[in-house]
């Protein structure tokens, strides 16, 4: 069982207020793109990485690369607006494997069990998505006011990455392309097309890097790691 890894990395990282790309910003001395990067060089069972990215800052991401030693990465085209548009930029360019997972590049603390038990479910039933119960009291709210409590029990909070066999990502992306169809994820792609995608529980380590509270998270999850 074999998988390739598109990771988008040609978003703005507004959030994260620093004037750059988040995936250049560094953990502990590293790059948060190269600490993901590295997880899915070690997996025996990944057999190539795709980045969609900034036509300006290709040349910045390729000297990371080989600068951290990475043999994985089949190409990095060029991203689109939107999230599933550079997915869809790497899809097109790939051959046929077993399997392909979407991986946030700013989620560098992914267990290499969850990748493998995404796997396992995603080659079996067809899609699998990496999650977490939520913790907290959810409540539906308008303008203001609390209409109604939710129970949790329901609610997942969802990660990546998220699993597909092959031709039923390529089905559902090369769908959505063609009757303008845009989702907030791949897994909605998927379900648009009539696959049931099922949840696989994840960490909550597996934080992504999103602002910069998120990098203190950061920093303290590889400094548990190291101890």
């Amino acid at each position: 069982m074999k998988y390739e890894v598109v990771l988008p990395a040609a978003g703005s990282g507004s959030r994260m207020g620093a004037g750059m790309n988040k995936l250049f910003l560094q953990l502990n001395g590293t790059s948060i793109l190269v600490h993901t990067l590295r997880v899915f060089e070690a997996d025996d069972k990944c057999t190539g990485i795709w980045l969609a990215v900034k036509d300006a800052e290709r040349e910045q991401i390729e000297q990371l690369i080989r600068e951290a030693g990475i043999q994985k990465v089949k190409g990095l085209p060029t991203g689109g607006a939107e999230r599933q548009h550079s997915v869809r930029s790497c899809l097109v360019q790939m051959e046929p494997t077993d399997l392909v997972m979407v991986h946030d590049a700013a989620r560098p603390f992914i267990l290499q069990d969850t990748i493998d038990r995404l796997a396992e479910v995603a080659l079996e039933k067809g899609a699998a998505i990496a999650g977490v119960r939520v913790k907290d009291t959810m409540k539906i709210v308008r303008e203001g006011i609390i209409e109604e409590t939710v129970d949790r029990d329901m609610l997942w909070s969802i990660q990546t990455p998220q699993a597909f066999r092959y031709d039923v990502l390529k089905e559902a992306s090369d769908v959505a392309d063609k009757v303008g169809f845009l989702g907030t994820d791949e897994a909605m792609l998927v379900e648009n097309i009539g696959y049931d995608v099922h949840i696989v529980e994840s960490s909550y380590e597996n934080v992504k890097m999103t602002t910069k509270e998120d990098l203190l998270f950061g920093e303290a999850i590889l400094k548990s790691r190291e101890q």
